[in-house]
């Protein structure tokens, strides 16, 4: 018996326990497993949805990662873990599944998976060894994937992250804002809003130009390539990097993962990260784009994220006339305002949009 694994994450009244609860018991030992439940660590507080479990089993210390899932980002994450991942050998690259288990009415399904430990990397302390093992795997995620025959399957199941992504995100995100009903002291963020869009749709041809030419082939994305999604594990061998959280894993140029991973890293690192990744890319024949070029592709990946970000609670306006939407659509205007002075993601001359690719 496993003591208090029957009052697992019972007071964030989720769906589905009675079935994750009895999933735990399976991959724990079974009925035979004696032990306890040791602490329960909530790591997403306000989705609700990822939680760290750690038990005492048959007097060892046993700590998983429980994820609650839609049930189409659910099936995405599988894919990676039991079919996409494996076709290129990069089985062991992947978050760890151990299992899942559908709630009964189909709205969620539940995953489990080994706690990794505390190898996230960990960008506040730079450490060259690291960021270059997990670069090097991004860029042969990147290489193994290109034109890969399954992307079709990707996309089906994932999205296009490519230049459809910009287009669709700023068009969407200013139908929605159309439609929103300001008051005199929410007027300027949503105008303020309304104009970065308008100018975003006017280089949509530049971006598309300029992705067409640089962009190089379409490959399997992870699509949220923040640090925190890294993990370089030390091994006895050396260094082993894998890569949780796929759940936006969809196709699109490199320069999509690329862009969100270098500007979490700091700012005086981003070229040395960048001469990683490229030598590894020309292994496989891919020449990069310089700086300037690599900048303008970034961007558009950043900007159509941003865009993103806007459509979400200017529906909850629309619909719902949500009064949290209004704080949240001002803190978009401060993360464009927040990127375009940061200037560009890589040091290099500045370069005007409307230049050739």
């Amino acid at each position: 018996m496993i003591e208090g694994l029957d009052k697992v994450l019972e007071t964030h009244g989720q769906r589905g326990l009675a079935e994750l609860r009895g999933l735990l018991r399976d991959l724990l030992g079974g009925r035979e497993a004696e032990g306890c439940l040791i602490e329960e660590q909530t790591l997403q507080p306000r989705a609700l949805r990822v939680f760290r479990l750690h038990f005492l089993i048959n007097g060892q210390t046993r700590k998983v990662i429980v994820k609650r899932l839609k049930p189409e980002i659910g099936r995405r994450s599988e894919l990676i873990e039991k079919r996409w991942l494996p076709a290129v050998g990069m089985s062991a690259n992947g978050p760890s599944l151990l299992g899942r288990v559908v709630e009964p009415g189909g709205n969620c399904v539940w995953h489990v998976y080994d706690d990794l430990g505390p190898f996230e990397l960990d960008v506040n302390r730079f450490d060259r060894e690291s960021v270059g093992a997990a670069t090097k795997l991004i860029a042969r995620l990147h290489m193994q994937f290109a034109r890969h025959p399954l992307l079709g399957e990707v996309r089906l199941h994932g999205c296009d992250l490519g230049i459809h992504f910009y287009d669709a995100n700023v068009r969407d995100a200013t139908y929605a804002l159309e439609a929103c009903q300001a008051s005199p002291q929410q007027t300027p963020v949503l105008n303020h809003l309304l104009q970065r869009l308008s100018k975003l749709r006017k280089e949509l041809p530049q971006r598309a130009q300029a992705l067409k030419a640089w962009g190089g082939p379409e490959t399997l994305l992870h699509g949220d390539l923040w640090s925190i999604n890294v993990f370089v594990i030390p091994t006895a061998p050396g260094l082993h990097v894998r890569l949780i959280d796929w759940d936006h894993a969809s196709v699109g140029p490199a320069s999509y993962d690329l862009s969100t991973f270098l500007l979490r890293l700091p700012s005086q690192e981003r070229s040395w990260v960048l001469a990683v990744y490229r030598e590894e890319m020309s292994r496989a024949g891919w020449c990069l784009p310089r700086a300037p070029g690599l900048n303008l592709l970034f961007e558009t990946a950043e900007y159509a994220r941003l865009a993103n970000r806007i459509i979400w609670p200017a529906i909850a306006l629309v619909q719902d006339r949500a009064p949290w939407a209004w704080e949240s659509l001002a803190e978009v205007d401060q993360w464009f305002d927040d990127f375009e002075n940061l200037g560009p993601v890589l040091p290099c001359e500045t370069e005007m949009l409307d230049a050739k690719p």
